[in-house]
């Protein structure tokens, strides 16, 4: 009896030090800037040094598929990571999720932290807005940077053709996401990894994606004409999962460059051989 009394005392002992205990502070949020619709953009910045980059996710995706990049590149440049409209810790609740409106996200946060020559970096659905928010942020920016976005801008492709990609994703969202997102990975990539981006992905909110993927496609036919508008210094910056049209980029001003043996997710999939590269093209584009 001594020893179950004795046992009961130290399970309250222990009990009341761990009730005692402080609880972690909660994750500090991550400041917003209402865009021009008035929808809250979160995004978080890293670094101070010259110039600021940009970084723009890809469809579905949210600012932290950027986090392998702080410890590296801020050193080097201001990160500023952006959740853009739906997606992250941003606001929701718009009809239309365009790429005009995702680039009013990035220039609603470029205008609150009065920044200027900033380079503009985008990954896949993100270099469709990265274009529509240099278009906006006219001389404010120094030049762009698309990661796995564009391998060619010779031929967009027709709406049939787009309707018919979009519907698999009408009918079934998550299923849809799942086998299309699966295909993407290099052959090294780890599965682990693969299997975190796919599951996220694949959550993300039907209304949004399927806006968002729709507008995509719909805005690749304007991307040509920007360019030749704009005439920013413009980089690429391309896996091997398909060929990259040089001549056809180049024709637009785009320099590409092309990573071997990697996907589409190449931020995430080698970011000591991404980092090193961006910050090589960034180098370049004041060249």
């Amino acid at each position: 009896m001594r020893n179950i009394l004795c046992a009961f005392s130290l399970g309250l002992l222990i009990a009341a030090t761990h009730a005692a205990a402080p609880k972690p502070p909660p994750a500090p949020k991550a400041p917003t800037v209402l865009s021009a619709d008035g929808v809250p953009i979160a995004y978080e910045v890293h670094g101070t040094a010259s110039p600021a980059l940009v970084l723009v996710h890809c469809w579905s995706c949210d600012r932290s598929y950027w986090k392998e990049q702080i410890d590296e590149l801020s050193p080097q440049f201001e990160l500023v990571m952006i959740d853009l409209a739906g997606h992250g810790e941003s606001g929701a609740g718009r009809k239309n999720y365009t790429m005009e409106s995702f680039g009013e996200d990035v220039a609603a946060v470029v205008e609150k932290l009065d920044l200027e020559g900033v380079v503009l970096v985008g990954h896949s659905m993100g270099g469709n807005v990265v274009v529509a928010a240099a278009k906006r942020l006219r001389g404010r920016v120094a030049g762009v940077v698309w990661v796995d976005t564009y391998k060619s801008l010779e031929s967009p492709g027709t709406d049939a053709e787009g309707q018919a990609f979009i519907g698999k994703f009408r009918k079934d969202f998550r299923h849809a996401t799942d086998s299309e997102v699966r295909g993407m990975f290099g052959p090294n990539a780890d599965p682990k990894l693969v299997d975190r981006i796919v599951k996220d992905m694949a959550s993300a909110p039907p209304a949004v994606g399927l806006s968002a993927l729709e507008n995509h496609f719909a805005y690749a036919r304007q991307v040509p004409g920007i360019l030749d508008e704009l005439k920013l210094p413009w980089a690429a910056i391309n896996s091997d999962r398909a060929p990259t049209d040089y001549e056809s980029l180049a024709k637009h001003g785009v320099k590409a460059r092309v990573l071997p043996d990697i996907g589409h997710f190449i931020p995430l999939e080698d970011p000591p051989r991404f980092n090193r590269t961006l910050s090589s093209v960034v180098r370049s584009l004041a060249q």
